[in-house]
């Protein structure tokens, strides 16, 4: 794959750990009575709030609850899944890269269209801290979509390759 390969690998990796952390510490609470969570998590979701004024956890509408829903059922899983796939080299890694990056991708723009579209004080600052994840989300669809590096068969010359196959 190369240095580009491996560059994007490394920012998957880097996506893949905060969105296997993210959602824990801040996401579930959106989901869960107070009560629930250790109050370090509870003043580190009330300070990320307010700080950033996330309207959309301070509000939580009907679609970002859904979203949020969505992200702890199925893209927090698979970004765990992926880093271990990513880590190991899994073969089935590519499938479940362009699945995750179609869930980030989708559900990202989702949320910074609504930023985009509001008039909320801080919206637009809001929706640059959101937007990289679209751009991970994509990162990952095209990661899938790429054919993985294999060992030229034609490395050694194309006799080499013929007399392998018979």
């Amino acid at each position: 794959m190369g240095l580009i390969g491996k560059v994007v690998d490394a920012v998957l990796l880097v996506t893949f750990v905060s969105m296997s952390v993210v959602p824990l510490l801040l996401d579930f609470q959106a989901l869960v009575p107070e009560s629930m969570v250790p109050d370090v998590l509870v003043r580190l979701y009330k300070w990320y709030t307010i700080e950033h004024q996330d309207y959309l956890l301070l509000e939580r509408p009907a679609f970002f609850m859904a979203l949020m829903k969505v992200e702890l059922c199925f893209t927090w899983p698979l970004a765990i899944i992926n880093l271990y796939g990513l880590l190991t080299s899994k073969p089935w890694f590519k499938s479940t890269c362009l699945i995750f990056g179609s869930a980030l991708f989708t559900s990202t723009t989702a949320m910074v269209g609504d930023m985009l579209g509001s008039t909320k004080p801080m919206a637009d600052k809001l929706a640059m801290m959101y937007s990289p994840f679209i751009a991970m989300g994509l990162l990952a669809v095209l990661r899938g979509l790429v054919l993985p590096s294999t060992k030229a068969s034609f490395a050694n010359g194309p006799a080499s390759a013929l007399k392998k196959r018979a």
